[in-house]
């Protein structure tokens, strides 16, 4: 297991903005984070004003000039954009093409053509890992609730025993595997290998969405007994289709990228010689960008054609996926903008010089960070993006898999125990007719689970590693 050690001293890259002693920086910290969970919380104000004041609070707090503050955090936006913009672009693009074109629904109903009563839990939890590869949470959401309600009512099932496994299976998703948004910026923040990652991150996701889905479906079934609502049934998308693509088609576009990236990080391993044709040649296949980029072309024949789109609505399709993430990108960026504002102050080689000798798994250090962030500001990815910024100094004398556990460990933490700050507990809340007291005794317990369940998998997995 990796620990905070003598030997664990690199420097940030950056020039510091301020040369304050570590109880101001530590008083600037809070300051900070604390002004963005007031005004996300008590004054409704949105992610991206608010991060933008709170990085101005750090600065200003610690005794940086007002120009370098603005220059680190508009640096800091610039790159996150830069970085990661692209990327969630092209995974809305792939995800509004595998909705519009009846492509999850496909998914969906051939998987649950073939499963049993007893099996219906875990038939669910695969379609959500499946279909919650490529798209958002909420998009996941919105795309399986028709399938869970209808399942429920048919097949008489507690809406908790289908419901809870689709939930888990998107937000282990969300919280630990990219391309979502959260794990990418945490992967750039700290230098993790994204191949790398990616895989571990799937050994991780499986034992993590089984026991906070399946198994933890069985009492929540029972603390909840409820049925599904009946005015809650939206439309599904192959509703109005002539056709849809197949079963197999579908499942092999929407793993595309994850093949090519993953087939990256094995050549990485096989080869270990950047100068290697063929390694070079891998590096460029399995880049995020080319990887989701050749799967958005793909997709628009094998779902988009295939469900008789012209190319006028393929365009019209793309058009619509990229509205709706507006807002995503901006808190990203800024949370990226906050990201660097921490570092430029010297936040990272303060936590550094704090726990110098401290025999701490950097680890469990970095997950109890991203907790206390997730559990301030309800938001999984500014919790991801600032716990990355705050531990990424810890990461530069780490092991490329430790690198990527890291990244694994801020992901877990991020989805701790969400409740009434989080936008995601009201939607689970609605979507499922619950009230505040029945979406804590699932939803919320869910995630605190899937947050323990992954860290425990991850410092299990950094033992052996």
């Amino acid at each position: 297991m990796t620990h905070l050690s003598v030997e664990m001293l690199a420097a940030d890259a950056a020039e510091p903005i301020t040369t304050a002693g570590h109880a101001q920086l530590g008083i600037a910290v809070v300051a900070g984070i604390a002004v963005i969970v007031l005004l996300i919380t008590k004054f409704k104000l949105h992610a991206f004003l608010s991060l933008i004041i709170g990085s101005l609070v750090l600065g200003a707090v610690a005794g940086a000039p007002l120009d370098k503050t603005v220059t680190s955090f508009s640096a800091g936006l610039g790159t996150t954009v830069a970085g990661t913009g692209v990327l969630i672009a092209l995974g809305a693009v792939l995800g509004r093409l595998l909705a519009d074109s009846g492509g999850a629904d496909q998914i969906v109903d051939t998987i649950l053509a073939k499963t049993g009563r007893k099996a219906m839990p875990w038939a669910m939890v695969l379609i959500a890992g499946i279909v919650g590869l490529p798209i958002f949470f909420e998009v996941g959401i919105v795309l399986l609730i028709p399938v869970v309600l209808l399942v429920a009512k048919r097949g008489n099932f507690s809406l908790m025993r289908i419901g809870i496994p689709a939930l888990a299976g998107l937000s282990v998703m969300h919280g630990l595997i990219p391309p979502h948004p959260g794990p990418l910026v945490a992967i750039d923040a700290v230098g993790a290998n994204l191949g790398v990652t990616l895989a571990l991150g799937v050994v991780v996701a499986i034992p993590t969405a089984i026991v906070a889905g399946p198994v933890f479906s069985r009492y929540a079934a029972r603390w909840v007994d409820i049925q599904p609502p009946e005015n809650l049934v939206p439309e599904r998308a192959c509703d109005d289709l002539e056709k849809r693509p197949g079963f197999g088609i579908t499942v092999a576009t929407v793993l595309l990228p994850v093949v090519m990236m993953l087939a990256k990080a094995l050549v990485d391993i096989a080869v270990d010689n950047p100068g290697h044709q063929v390694q070079k040649v891998f590096d460029v296949i399995g880049s995020p960008l080319i990887a989701l980029l050749t799967a958005v072309v793909v997709a628009m024949f094998t779902l988009g054609r295939a469900a008789g789109f012209t190319r006028g609505r393929i365009a019209a399709t793309v058009e619509k996926s990229l509205g709706p993430i507006a807002g995503v990108l901006l808190i990203v960026g800024a949370g990226g903008g906050f990201k660097q504002t921490l570092v430029d102050a010297g936040v990272g080689q303060m936590i550094m010089d704090i726990s110098h000798g401290w025999h701490v798994s950097t680890l469990l250090l970095a997950w109890l960070i991203a907790v206390t962030i997730r559990l301030a500001t309800g938001s999984a990815t500014v919790a991801t993006i600032s716990a990355a910024g705050l531990v990424a100094p810890l990461a530069a004398e780490l092991s490329t898999p430790h690198a990527a556990l890291l990244v694994l460990a801020i992901g877990s933490g991020s989805l701790f125990f969400s409740h009434v700050n989080d936008a995601g507990f009201w939607l689970v809340k609605e979507y499922f007719g619950m009230d505040v007291g029945q979406t804590l005794k699932t939803w919320s317990v869910m995630e605190t689970l899937i947050s323990v369940v992954g860290i425990v998998c991850v410092l299990l997995l950094s033992l052996v590693l």
